[in-house]
């Protein structure tokens, strides 16, 4: 189980998402600020972070910034109802993923196991792992160890981006309607618009250039949805 550091200013979020993440056999170290979060970071580095974007002293933006300055350490904002999710999709600090406030507690949670499970991409999968793994083409996704590859280079996914991309896998050639990504991607207690996957969209395409400036494997069919092409 792991080490999590949950840093937010309002006290009830930390009692009662503190309560579920401990009944996950989890250990969660509290704070109410990002100034008090990094001090104890430096000194016993979790194994992840949940922080609140909006909060005194330092935020969370701030705290993501430090952290970034020595450590690859996996982080999830928690965001606001008023706050626009293009804010947080552009981030180019490196933040893992997102949650958005007002959220189901079962949802945090499950973005949490698919990050610490990225973390453990490195190890040697079993037989039975292996099965499980998508190829694609150039493409390789693990979903058990949320990795993604293409050409053999690694591909830094948030969970929901993973969530889209192997939708698509899943099945080359067919169209997903951007309904069908959100139901994919997202609880069905939280509400996204159509703008929203088109953005995460965009920014699959950005982060597999990086690797390949000639990457055109997912395609936009205007009006209708997307498609990932593997030949």
């Amino acid at each position: 189980m792991a080490t999590i550091a949950l840093v937010d200013d309002d006290e009830n979020i930390l009692t009662s998402v503190s309560m579920a993440l401990e009944a996950e056999g989890h250990t969660v170290k509290t704070f109410e600020d990002g100034a008090a979060a990094l001090a104890d970071i430096v000194a016993s580095p979790p194994d992840l972070v949940v922080s609140d974007i909006k909060m005194p002293t330092m935020d969370g933006m701030e705290l993501l910034r430090r952290i970034r300055q020595s450590s690859d350490l996996p982080l999830i904002f928690l965001t606001s109802k008023d706050e626009e999710i293009d804010e947080v999709l552009g981030l180019t600090l490196g933040a893992d993923d997102y949650v958005k406030k007002p959220f189901s507690q079962r949802l945090l949670i499950e973005r949490i196991k698919a990050v610490l499970r990225r973390r453990q991409a490195g190890a040697t999968p079993t037989a039975e792992e292996e099965k499980k793994v998508i190829r694609r083409g150039e493409l390789t996704l693990d979903p058990l160890r949320h990795a993604c590859a293409w050409k053999g280079k690694h591909v830094t996914l948030t969970v929901t981006e993973f969530l889209i991309l192997e939708a698509l896998a899943q099945r080359p050639g067919y169209v997903k309607s951007r309904d069908q990504l959100m139901d994919a991607a997202y609880d069905d207690q939280v509400y996204v618009d159509d703008r929203t996957i088109d953005s995460h969209i965009k920014r699959i395409r950005k982060k597999f250039r990086v690797v390949d400036r000639e990457f055109d494997a997912i395609e936009t069919l205007y009006g209708v949805g997307y498609k990932y092409n593997d030949g």
